[in-house]
């Protein structure tokens, strides 16, 4: 027993070199033929960098650390994007017949974010170590999750993990695509909304305290619309800080609570769902990611109550969440899936009609597939079309507010106009 702990402890600081943070180094040196070259490499330390430039042919005369920036990292944050690109590159490479620690390398050093080669630099190191490439991901769990983790486990057990790579490498593709379309969708409203308040705060701010000053001199009562907008142009000016700090203060709380309160999720989630247009959009978003997710699963032989653990997570919705994680207990004492999905509201009659005869066939993973498709399609079509509409309504929203506030301006000079 002490022997087995006094061996653990040694064990400790050997695993280090694994978790330290790559860093850039410039290098100068000569190739094969004697001619100078130079570069750049990202690695854990200078030896590492000399022994890498040693393999390639190349005797390092000089390598020297970057500066570290003075703002910041340096390092960019890690994107769905960035995960969907790896995950197709490595995918690729597997297919071609490149060894797996090899093609780690190759991806993680030439992928543009530092910190995304750092990140598959130390998954190579761990495989490179005996570790399995489901546990080497399992460390990042921000990055990668149970699903991910699941089929890349099933397909090192099953000898085909290029095949389940390609599978995981669509799904992260198509999930992105809806995702994509999600902040379309929503990046309108949220313009006109910001647009309308900027051009409402700089007419209360610089127009309306110049048409007050010329009021003043009339001398004469003005109409109640007008004084109204002078009081809140007033107001404005006066407390404009107050109102910025309060926005922020708000802005921030929102996002605090919904990170930590898991009933404000729900009840901003079930809202979501009702709004008008948008709505409809994720509602078909959180089907198309509902029936793309359990499609790769099954399809990769993860069992049905496995793959529902994982569609949960993966639906992007709460309300979604939890009628799939009570069609999981449900599946799970016997009674199919197609049934468990008629108890719930959420899901149309043509997807649990599709389900029904993929359980019959025996090819439930194409019908969630296809299912997938039709929804995914909706979405696009959906975001197109909401472009198309909201297009006036910002003209027409803009136009109205600024609009008032010309009417509240004018019609004192209408008056004095109508008196001569």
């Amino acid at each position: 027993m002490a022997l087995a702990a006094a061996n653990k402890l040694k064990a400790k600081p050997k695993a280090k070199p694994a978790t330290e943070q790559a860093r850039v180094f410039a290098w100068e040196g000569m190739d094969r033929r004697g001619a100078r070259v130079k570069g750049e490499s990202r690695a854990q330390s200078i030896n590492a960098v000399r022994a890498d430039l040693r393999r390639q042919g190349v005797n390092p005369t000089k390598v020297k650390a970057k500066p570290k920036p003075l703002l910041g990292t340096g390092k960019k944050k890690i994107t769905g994007q960035d995960l969907s690109i790896f995950t197709r590159q490595l995918a690729t490479m597997m297919t071609a017949g490149v060894p797996l620690v090899q093609a780690f390398d190759i991806v993680g050093r030439g992928h543009d974010n530092p910190s995304m080669q750092d990140m598959i630099l130390s998954i190579k190191q761990d495989i490179e170590g005996g570790t399995g490439v489901a546990p080497a991901l399992a460390k990042y769990p921000l990055y990668f999750d149970d699903l991910v983790c699941s089929l890349v486990a099933a397909g090192e057990q099953a000898g085909v993990l290029d095949v389940l790579l390609d599978k995981i490498a669509t799904y992260k593709e198509k999930t992105e695509s809806i995702k994509g379309k999600i902040k379309k969708a929503l990046f309108y409203p949220a313009a006109v909304i910001v647009v309308a308040i900027v051009v409402t705060v700089v007419i209360l701010l610089f127009v309306i305290p110049q048409f007050k000053e010329l009021f003043t001199s009339f001398g004469a009562d003005l109409p109640a619309f007008t004084l109204m907008v002078i009081g809140l142009s007033d107001i404005v000016r006066e407390w404009w800080w107050a109102m910025l700090l309060g926005f922020a203060g708000l802005v921030y709380g929102i996002r605090y609570v919904f990170k930590r309160s898991r009933k404000f999720r729900e009840v901003v989630d079930r809202a979501s769902l009702k709004i008008p247009v948008i709505g409809g959009i994720l509602n078909k978003a959180a089907l198309a990611r509902f029936a793309r997710t359990l499609s790769t699963m099954f399809a990769a032989g993860v069992p049905l109550v496995e793959a529902l653990q994982s569609v949960s997570g993966a639906t992007g919705n709460i309300v979604y969440q939890d009628a799939v994680l009570k069609m999981r207990e449900e599946v799970a004492t016997g009674q199919s899936l197609q049934l468990a999905m008629r108890q719930r509201d959420i899901f149309p009659h043509m997807v649990i009609q599709m389900t029904a005869i993929g359980e019959e066939s025996g090819a439930l993973d194409d019908m969630l597939g296809k299912v997938a498709d039709f929804y995914e399609e909706q979405v696009d079509n959906a975001v197109d079309s909401l472009s198309s509409l909201l297009e006036p309504m910002i003209m027409v929203v803009i136009g109205g507010l600024v609009g008032s506030l010309v009417v509240a301006m004018y019609l004192p000079i209408f008056k004095l106009a109508a008196v001569v």
